[in-house]
């Protein structure tokens, strides 16, 4: 069966992920960036990114798959997603001039009847405003989750597509490409395509920080939050699926880009977003639960600590750091020597004046009065409370995400804390 031919502009973590599984799909891709340099490492199998599960589908595929730097190779696309990245600044606002920029080059290039699909994430009003032809142009909300991003690119739970006239067909080659991953196809105008994005990722913001405030009164009461978790899943207006873990506030820079952007369109027409700004305040309240534990079971305690530090990404399976709590940690603890490793990420001297680099978690324990694991890397599960133990000098085990056992932890005289979990009294 031949295919149409599926372009996609800008190699990027969305724009790599996003056309191996089009190739994974049986689809012949384009895949386009105006860096030379990236295109052909890319092409020689050097990826930019880490993401699990890319590399293998990037050779199983090779052979659908064309890296160009010229955007001329993109007229024999039937389809071309606009998938670019778009930064974010540390206020949470978009610079969206790359993607238009980006849409400017590729427009010229495109064959009469091409379909133009925006990928990358926009606000409200972005794909109307381009004044491009209506029939032609479109958006398609994507799912990136850093850590999880080929399962999502390969398994889509539905496509978004916000389109001029919804009522319309989608035009026969980009109809065909979704129906090739089988899932529900949700056509709806351009505004609303593009604000489903930011609903979803409010509504994950809400869950997000309903379990942070309820596992901090866990921490308080005497309750457990792992116990109440089971009893909610078993809600149906909650959901089995229901986002309900605990965590350091936000992390990676996208769920705050959507908070931010609310705020401002709020404020634009006169709406309320206050609910949105709490959210903002308790995700900096907790992103200081690490830093409030290591004060109370070590700093106020020992003259001159050496710390731990487990973990820099913001999140397991990713190399971004982009908002990390271990880098906002690091900060904090600038007075004194710290340890640091990651499976990914490597300690960057600047970040801190007494940062020592190690090669494994149990070396960065080596003589620390406390561990901290601030990203819940897998490999970090593997490790047994005897090993911990006797590699430290002191007995602080702080442990956020849970990925220890707890239990096994305490039992071996070691001060194990986690969030929504009865807080102990530090250890004297």
């Amino acid at each position: 069966m031949n295919r149409s031919a599926i372009g996609f502009a800008g190699l990027t973590h969305l724009g790599i992920v996003s056309a191996a599984a089009a190739a994974a799909r049986g689809f012949p891709v384009v895949a386009f960036d105006i860096d030379p340099t990236r295109v052909a490492a890319l092409a020689a199998g050097e990826l930019p990114i880490v993401e699990p599960g890319l590399p293998q589908l990037l050779r199983l595929h090779r052979e659908r798959l064309s890296f160009t730097a010229e955007r001329a190779d993109l007229r024999a696309c039937a389809v071309v997603y606009v998938a670019t990245d778009v930064p974010v600044d540390e206020t949470g606002v978009s610079d969206l001039q790359p993607v238009r920029d980006l849409v400017e080059r590729v427009a010229s290039s495109l064959a009469a009847e091409a379909a133009l699909v925006i990928l990358s994430q926009v606000p409200p009003g972005f794909t109307r405003g381009l004044g491009r032809p209506p029939a032609h142009t479109f958006y398609q909300v994507e799912t990136l989750i850093f850590g999880r991003a080929v399962e999502r690119a390969l398994e889509p739970e539905r496509f978004i597509v916000g389109c001029g006239d919804p009522a319309a067909a989608l035009p026969g080659a980009l109809t065909e490409y979704l129906e090739a991953f089988g899932c529900p196809i949700l056509r709806m105008r351009y505004e609303s395509a593009e604000l489903a994005k930011i609903s979803i990722n409010l509504c994950l913001v809400a869950s997000i920080t309903a379990a942070n405030i309820l596992a901090e009164l866990c921490e308080h009461i005497g309750a457990d939050w792992s116990e109440i978790v089971p009893a909610l899943r078993l809600d149906r207006r909650i959901g089995p699926h229901a986002y309900l873990t605990p965590g350091l506030g936000l992390g990676g820079g996208n769920l705050e880009r959507d908070l931010e952007t609310v705020c401002r369109v709020a404020d634009a027409h006169g709406t309320d977003a206050g609910v949105v700004r709490a959210w903002i305040a308790n995700s900096a309240h907790r992103r200081d639960w690490a830093l409030t534990q290591i004060h109370e079971r070590v700093v106020a305690r020992v003259a001159e600590p050496t710390l731990a530090v487990l973990g820099l990404a913001y999140k397991e399976n990713t190399a971004s750091t982009k908002n990390s709590p271990a880098l906002a940690l690091l900060t904090a603890l600038a007075p004194f020597v710290v340890h640091a490793y990651d499976p990914v990420v490597t300690p960057a001297p600047e970040s801190h004046p007494r940062l020592v680099a190690a090669r494994s978690a149990l070396e960065a324990c080596v003589g620390a009065d406390a561990v901290v694991l601030m990203t819940p890397w897998p490999e970090f599960r593997d490790l047994r409370p005897d090993a911990v133990a006797a590699r430290l000098r002191g007995r602080a085990v702080v442990d956020p995400h849970g990925i220890l056992e707890g239990p096994a932890f305490r039992a071996a005289g070691l001060d194990y804390v986690t969030l929504g979990y009865p807080l102990p009294r530090a250890a004297a």
